[in-house]
């Protein structure tokens, strides 16, 4: 078994219930749930974590009222700070969360999007076997390029699970090129997809394309449809039991981690989906965002 590296962001989650999302001009009354950390690298830890895979977190927590947030969750659940810099506080997010469970986010940024060269001074790249990056630390073409030109110096049979998350037209077209590459499993959803490969060409014939660019699996979820894949060899629908929505927060950054630990600990590909699967409609069914402090049967 290999290990794993989450890079990304920890950020602080403002959970807001409202009965709908506010249109311009609306005055909306919501229910505050309170603040919890996440944002999608803490996420896909606490998965890869509650599947018992070895792994690492490497995110900034930097000075302020949200990095201190962040670094007293951490501390209570024993996570290596890694990267404590003092470059600015950590960001922070209001997450609006509909009656169907589905939320959508007013973010402001941090110190994840200060990313530098010498941060990776404070890790050995060459140790680990899969590596995880969201589109969220790449829509800022520098910070973008501090982060892959890291990742370029992984051992060659390194696989990145690049998480394309919903700032994926924001990213240039230079970072999109960059992550084409080989050994790059490419993981998103359906509207996503679309925007790496556009046009009218049907969900096989879109990862088909995908695949040929990077050689590795291409993952879509498709909500309660589970998700579509193409590992090279099968390309199929992976179904998913069917699940009361409480939460959909953390859903996809849970879909990648249960990818990522049961790809670690050698299962096939087809069953490795089926975990992934499986954990994603686990954190769907509550109110966290994460599996962090879940304890597995």
């Amino acid at each position: 078994m290999g290990k794993i590296l989450v890079i990304g962001a920890a950020f602080v989650d403002v959970l807001v219930h409202v009965p709908k999302l506010p249109q311009t001009g609306d005055d909306v009354t919501g229910n505050l749930q309170g603040y919890r950390v996440g944002g999608s690298a803490f996420n896909v830890y606490g998965a890869i974590r509650y599947a018992q895979s070895p792994v690492d977190l490497f995110v900034p927590v930097g000075q302020g009222q949200y990095a201190n947030q962040v670094r007293e969750t951490l501390n209570k659940n024993q996570i290596s700070q890694r990267l404590s810099v003092t470059d600015a506080d950590n960001g922070w997010d209001v997450a609006f969360v509909e009656p169907n469970g589905e939320r959508s986010f007013l973010t402001i940024n941090g110190v994840e999007q200060l990313w530098q060269p010498k941060w990776f001074d404070n890790i050995m790249l060459t140790d680990y076997d899969y590596f995880y990056v969201s589109g969220y630390e790449l829509e800022n073409e520098t910070t973008g390029s501090v982060i892959l030109d890291a990742l370029s110096r992984r051992r060659p049979d390194a696989t990145v699970l690049f998480d394309t998350s919903p700032r994926i037209s924001f990213l240039s077209e230079r970072t999109r090129q960059h992550l084409f590459d080989t050994n790059v499993l490419i993981h998103c959803n359906e509207t996503e997809l679309n925007y790496l490969v556009p046009g009218p060409q049907s969900l096989p014939k879109k990862l088909t394309a995908l695949f040929e660019l990077t050689h590795q699996p291409v993952v879509v979820t498709l909500g309660a449809r589970g998700c579509y894949y193409n590992d090279g060899q099968t390309s199929a629908i992976m179904p998913v039991d069917p699940v009361h929505v409480v939460n959909t927060i953390g859903a996809g950054d849970t879909h990648c981690g249960g990818l990522l630990a049961a790809l670690n600990q050698g299962a096939p590909f087809t069953e490795a989906v089926q975990h992934a699967n499986q954990l994603a409609a686990m954190v769907v069914a509550q109110e966290k965002g994460s599996l962090l402090d879940v304890t597995k049967p």
